[in-house]
């Protein structure tokens, strides 16, 4: 299993726990992923959710060996925003790429000061598509095209800034403790009638644009830049148009 699953007062945590990639987006995490949020969605017992990770990487972004269909991730992503209950990243360390798409997609994000986040998409000759769908309703225009055009490391503090972090501290957990205490107050009526006001422009972005950035994406990744992309990245080494 590659996601491991926890319960206390209300509060399921998901973790993701595939050490060896460093938590990237294959299709076996995915769709793992997937299967238990909807368990998730499903149990009355679990009024919220706290997504992680273990190790230093919440995610590395696509697995670029066994990557899921575009079409499954980006499932994954309207899952996570459409879910009536909330779904909340806890952040202790890097965030890359694609998995910058998981903490856009959910209600909150906290993260320890040391974290950090890149669109590395870029350098790779692609293009942070399909996870625009979450982050582009939700972060500051000028932030998003900085660091979207860059593919440079920020951190928390920016990220916050820029609209993709909730907050971020020293402590992750000593500032996650209130928001899960307010979600353990809250009726779960009242919570999934909040997330759906607050949602809606983002699920309005899905129905909108998701065909579109999907087929964008498979453009990009089956070009000749990509590949050289990936094959330098895969090679460790600096692709052919470094300058």
């Amino acid at each position: 299993m590659t996601i491991a699953t926890a319960h206390e007062r209300g509060i399921t945590t998901l973790t993701l726990d595939s050490p060896a990639n460093r938590n990237a987006l294959s299709a076996r995490l995915v769709g793992e992923l997937a299967e238990a949020l909807g368990g998730c969605a499903e149990d009355d017992s679990v009024r919220a959710v706290v997504l992680t990770h273990t190790g230093f990487t919440f995610s590395a972004g696509a697995d670029l060996k066994t990557p899921p269909s575009p079409y499954t991730f980006v499932e994954l992503l309207r899952q996570i925003v459409a879910m009536p209950k909330p779904v909340v990243a806890r952040v202790a360390g890097h965030v890359r790429a694609g998995g910058l798409g998981l903490v856009g997609a959910c209600d909150m994000a906290v993260a320890s000061a040391a974290s950090d986040f890149a669109f590395t998409e870029v350098r790779i000759g692609v293009a942070p598509a399909v996870i625009s769908l979450p982050l582009l309703p939700r972060m500051d225009p000028r932030a998003a095209e900085r660091y979207y055009l860059t593919g440079e490391r920020f951190h928390a503090a920016d990220a916050v800034r820029s609209g993709l972090l909730t907050l971020a501290a020293d402590d992750v957990d000593e500032a996650l403790a209130p928001l899960l205490d307010g979600l353990r107050r809250a009726s779960p009526q009242g919570l999934a009638a909040a997330k759906e006001l607050v949602t809606a422009r983002v699920l309005e972005t899905f129905d909108r644009d998701a065909e579109d950035l999907v087929r964008r994406s498979a453009t990009l990744f089956a070009s000749t830049e990509a590949r050289e992309g990936m094959t330098a990245f895969l090679e460790r080494r600096d692709p052919a148009w470094v300058l």
